[in-house]
């Protein structure tokens, strides 16, 4: 089964869009007051046996059984009576509210932290529509129940053989989306090793370097819009809360995130196509960049998105029929791809020069050289290691390093040659 999620930008008039805000709030009332229910049964069970809490007391019977999911979905037809507010909202969309939240809390039991908070007003911003009778969508709408017609840019068009199986409505710096889930049922093999292999090296000197000597700038999208964006919020922390100027400030703040997002983004999935385009295998690190974030270069590292780069690269290879690996990142910046020689060199030296052969490149290109070797090595397939000579001079916003250095295998010869 091929499950895709395409998101697309849609128009709802000004009584969709008051009716969407009516139901976020409605699905935030009933997801509040379902993890009341669970918060109540927790807290009446951490009394002791032999005494009772000074403070507070919940009076709860000992034999109340805990309020999971099922016990809370067959209770809001009851509810419906009481409150006639969740009779507007479909109940498919009303159920769904209580499923996220019991993801939530069986997410919470496995960590064991990160406990399920109350949401406060404006904080749930998206609906979930689990089933359709009937293809909702059109070349310029979008069917909703109990919503009507929706006006949509369907900017890419849903393949064919591709059913409609749930549309998520979500609003994102006051803009509307529908992120629209599609299967098929096929069955697709994964992509095996084939073809010209390279390493990809990522940093904040350069965003990226390739095993065929291409070096690409970093964007810096953040740090670019960051003196309009302080200006913005600066404007914003003057306003008055909860007035209509403040409201309309922090609007315009979205949106610059929003922006600054999507710019990210944009510039991320150009990259992973071009280096498909450049290679049949792509070998990037396995690092764990939520804590390198965490360093005094934290901003730098979230600004250049490393994580969402490289899942990103990982589902462009997969759709493309291309090969990802990830490889063991220790050492790469401080070893010879040539000769497997420990080279060490501070973080200032951007420079590679190995004592013990002589090979001189980039530091970067050097380190996705060796992220390459070990790709080649990590999967073992005959054939791959020698000599290549294709190079990716074509990547937008890149120049080409000073030594243009051929990536070999670390004997210098390929296999074949050695019979």
């Amino acid at each position: 089964m091929l499950t895709l999620n395409y998101q697309y930008r849609i128009y709802p008039n000004v009584t969709q869009e008051q009716t969407l805000f009516e139901w976020m709030e409605v699905c935030r009332s009933a997801y509040n007051y379902a993890l009341r229910e669970i918060k109540d049964w927790c807290d009446s069970r951490k009394c002791f046996i032999d005494r009772c809490s000074v403070e507070k007391e919940y009076i709860i019977p000992a034999d109340l059984k805990f309020p999971n999911e099922v016990n809370q979905l067959n209770n809001l037809p009851r509810a419906k009576e009481n409150f006639a507010r969740l009779r507007e909202v479909p109940s498919q969309v009303l159920q769904q509210t209580i499923k996220q939240l019991h993801r939530a809390w069986e997410y919470f039991q496995e960590r064991g932290f990160g406990f399920p908070r109350f949401k406060k007003r404006g904080q749930l911003k998206s609906l979930l529509f689990p089933q359709f009778k009937e293809n909702p969508v059109t070349d310029i709408h979008l069917k909703l129940p109990k919503i009507g017609i929706i006006s949509i840019n369907l900017h890419r068009p849903i393949p064919s053989g591709f059913t409609v199986k749930q549309v998520r409505v979500l609003r994102k710096a006051n803009q509307w989306y529908a992120s629209i889930n599609i299967q098929c049922d096929v069955n697709i093999p994964s992509s095996m090793p084939h073809g010209h292999a390279i390493g990809v090296d990522v940093g904040l000197e350069k965003f990226l370097a390739t095993s065929d000597g291409v070096l690409v700038k970093p964007p810096k999208f953040f740090k670019t819009m960051q003196s309009k964006l302080k200006l913005l919020q600066r404007r914003l922390s003057r306003k008055q809360k909860r007035s209509k100027n403040y409201e309309k400030q922090r609007i315009t703040v979205a949106r610059m995130h929003h922006t600054i997002d999507n710019t990210r983004k944009d510039f991320h999935f150009k990259q992973a196509h071009t280096l498909c385009n450049t290679g049949d295998m792509v070998f990037m690190e396995d690092l764990d960049y939520s804590r390198m974030a965490k360093g005094i270069l934290g901003k730098h590292m979230l600004d250049a998105g490393f994580g969402q780069f490289r899942s990103i690269v990982k589902y462009v290879c997969w759709k493309r029929g291309k090969f990802f690996a990830q490889v063991d990142a220790r050492g790469t910046s401080q070893e010879c791809p040539e000769c497997n020689a420990v080279a060490k060199k501070d973080l200032k030296t951007r420079v590679h020069y190995c004592l013990n052969c002589g090979y001189t490149t980039d530091r970067d290109v050097a380190s996705a050289q060796l992220i390459r070797h070990r790709g080649l090595a990590l999967i073992s397939t005959p054939g791959l290691g020698g000599m290549e000579t294709a190079c990716a001079a074509d990547l937008p916003g890149t120049k080409i390093s000073s030594s243009r250095q051929v990536a070999k295998s670390r004997k210098g010869k390929t296999r074949k040659s050695s019979k």
